[in-house]
């Protein structure tokens, strides 16, 4: 099947890294004099990272995309030509994501996971509120 080149594109500008939910949570945890590592893996062996990382409190923080994690609110099925490839594209990040969640919450972690459109301030309160409750 050919891939419009627009399309193509516009997907290879996709961040998958230091997106603009991301920045904004990092910025405001910053700001509240929160220091943290960002896009670690948790688990050494495993290729999974986390957006957010408090190594010594092993609390993992996940910032998820609407469209590409199937947000309850937010995610709309793809429609035209390619909806099947991202259905099961959309699956498999789910999957993945449960897969990755287990791992680290196996490793001894606490594994926090918000969605791109929870307020960054929202956000910032449920992590202090769970890195206070694990020093």
């Amino acid at each position: 099947m050919d891939v419009d080149p627009a399309v193509s594109a516009r997907m290879s500008r996709t961040r998958s890294r230091d997106t603009s939910a991301e920045m904004a949570v990092r910025r405001e945890l910053h700001r509240r004099g929160l220091r943290y590592r960002v896009n670690c893996r948790v688990v050494p062996d495993l290729r999974r990272t986390a957006d957010i990382m408090f190594k010594r409190q092993r609390i993992a923080i996940l910032i998820d995309g609407c469209f590409w994690h199937g947000c309850p609110a937010h995610y709309r099925p793809a429609t035209g030509r390619r909806r099947e490839f991202w259905a099961t594209k959309i699956a498999e990040n789910m999957r993945r994501d449960r897969e990755s969640a287990e791992a680290f919450t196996e490793a001894g972690w606490l594994v926090l996971r918000f969605w791109e459109h929870e307020d960054p301030s929202d956000v910032a309160d449920r992590v202090v509120a769970a890195l206070r409750g694990a020093n």
